[in-house]
């Protein structure tokens, strides 16, 4: 599982070295709206010379790549840092699971040519950057993308995409047709069986809003979170990763039902818990195992 997705444009060796030390779970190493288009044929070979340099490294972020829309630059970007076996590429600007599947033909012939394993290469999709997209997003549970490995959200694209001046509400928060968006996402994701990434917090510096942020889409159901600044990992780390007194009671339930084989209820604090209480505890035993040094 991956909690803290860092955006680093491609095009700088100062923001990669710092990226690369921020403690993030995966760099994005980002050939979209952060490289001014003069600059992408220079960033693409930057992106290949970082992925080679650190192929071998024994502990590493993951390392994928943000490419350009599949209607413009997409396939040039794909074509051009395959050969470099990013662990995924994050395509921007998707309308559909089908777009996606159309990419993978396209990835299997770069694998091919470079000698990569069929499928090497995962996909995150930013599947609600557009109306259509986010109107598509129930297709991702009946349309299999075996590269799929996450769906992200996104608030700043979908403005402009609708003709809206701003995604907030009166109250500074987001707008109903942002918070459906989220929503629809969650739930695609988990139909489809892939991990539910929530979008970005634009202040970097507010680091009580991010943890909140965090704490609420752990608590909807998302596993991790887009970060654009080194600041930001921490937090999202911490943030997406059981707390200690989640990991107890978690284990008092599975010791509950352990103690009580082939019962669907037990009784624990006064309350009684069932199956679903202990695919949950489960759930966030498994978590926490994954994040152990």
């Amino acid at each position: 599982m991956i909690r803290s997705w860092l955006f680093v444009p491609a095009d700088s060796e100062r923001k990669l070295a710092k990226g690369g030390e921020s403690g993030a779970d995966a760099l994005i190493l980002d050939l979209e709206d952060s490289v001014a288009a003069s600059r992408r044929p220079v960033a693409r070979g930057m992106v290949v010379d970082y992925l080679t340099a650190h192929a071998g490294a024994a502990r590493r972020p993951q390392l994928w790549v943000r490419i350009n829309p599949l209607d413009g630059e997409g396939l040039t970007d794909a074509a051009a840092v395959v050969r470099a076996a990013p662990d995924g590429l994050v395509v921007p600007k998707v309308n559909g699971p089908d777009e996606l599947l159309r990419l993978s033909h396209w990835l299997d012939a770069l694998e091919a040519r470079d000698g990569l394993p069929p499928g090497r290469i995962k996909l995150l999709s930013v599947a609600t950057e557009t109306a259509a997209a986010v109107l598509r997003l129930s297709e991702y549970a009946r349309v299999t993308v075996p590269r799929l490995a996450a769906l992200t959200w996104g608030a700043e694209d979908l403005p402009a995409a609708l003709g809206a001046s701003t995604n907030q509400d009166p109250a500074g928060g987001y707008a109903l047709t942002y918070r459906l968006a989220r929503s629809a996402c969650l739930l695609a994701a988990v139909a489809a069986n892939v991990q539910p990434i929530d979008t970005l917090e634009v202040d970097f510096r507010d680091e009580a809003a991010l943890r909140a942020a965090c704490a609420d889409g752990r608590k909807q159901g998302f596993t991790g979170k887009i970060a654009i600044h080194p600041a930001q990992v921490a937090a999202i780390n911490e943030g997406f990763r059981p707390t200690a007194e989640e990991v107890a009671h978690a284990r008092r339930v599975v010791a509950a039902f352990e103690a009580n084989p082939g019962i669907g209820t037990v009784g624990l604090d006064g309350k009684m818990i069932d199956m679903p209480h202990l695919r949950q505890a489960q759930r966030v035993l498994a978590a926490d195992a994954a994040f152990q040094d």
